[in-house]
């Protein structure tokens, strides 16, 4: 707890304001609606797929609804597929969560890919483990990336909860519109701490680059193919 107080005392001591360039928000929000336009066919199809597997795996909604935090801490309803089970007690991932954000290792994973990651959660229903392991789980967010709430790449938007524990360090990370993948899904995911993602974020925030955008776009197709990191 020490050593990660005296990191946050360091990092509040070097905040400094990201400014987003006026362009380079145009250029991505083009790149946003064209991209998500030329692949939603796909996009339908999987869904379909998808909605009927969970349908007939379990009981509930197919879509799960959350509130999420995005740019400058604006609230938003985030969507994803149902990967678990309806009425689950929602303190089991709280706790994961405040652990996560401590430095802990949620499991004894010696290999390290996905040494932070819950991966036993009994909430999860079966289709649930595949989809989030492939994170099809997260093809609902096109929708909120059309109506301009995330972005294709960026941040990924943290819960109230993990809000509430953030320093003035870390939400910076907020500076720019939360995304569906990015430099921490791409390189990172269950492999790095919580640190160490913040670090990440703030850097391809300071980056700006649609050049770089699009990589990570690209890259992360073989991120869910293989589900490297996912659970």
């Amino acid at each position: 707890m020490a050593v990660q107080q005296d990191i946050r005392t360091v990092q509040s001591a070097s905040i400094k304001t990201i400014t987003i360039n006026a362009n380079y928000l145009r250029a991505k929000r083009i790149l946003d609606i064209v991209f998500t336009l030329l692949i939603s066919p796909l996009l339908i199809v999987v869904g379909i797929i998808v909605a009927i597997c969970i349908k007939l795996d379990s009981k509930g909604p197919v879509i799960f609804r959350q509130k999420r935090h995005g740019q400058n801490g604006v609230e938003f309803e985030f969507l994803k597929f149902r990967s678990m089970r309806v009425n689950n007690d929602q303190a089991i991932h709280r706790d994961k969560i405040l652990e996560y954000m401590k430095g802990q290792k949620l499991n004894n994973d010696t290999t390290g890919t996905t040494a932070y990651k819950y991966i036993s959660d009994p909430r999860i229903t079966r289709v649930g483990r595949f989809i989030r392991k492939t994170s099809l789980d997260e093809l609902p967010q096109f929708w909120n990336v059309l109506r301009g709430e995330m972005t294709l790449v960026g941040p990924r938007p943290p819960l109230p909860y993990e809000l509430e524990q953030y320093s003035s360090y870390e939400k910076q990370r907020l500076a720019g519109k939360p995304g569906l993948t990015g430099t921490w899904q791409v390189y990172g995911r269950s492999r790095v701490t919580f640190q160490e993602m913040i670090e990440m974020d703030i850097t391809y925030l300071e980056q700006q680059s649609i050049w770089q955008d699009i990589k990570l776009i690209f890259l992360t197709v073989p991120v869910m193919i293989f589900a490297h990191g996912g659970g």
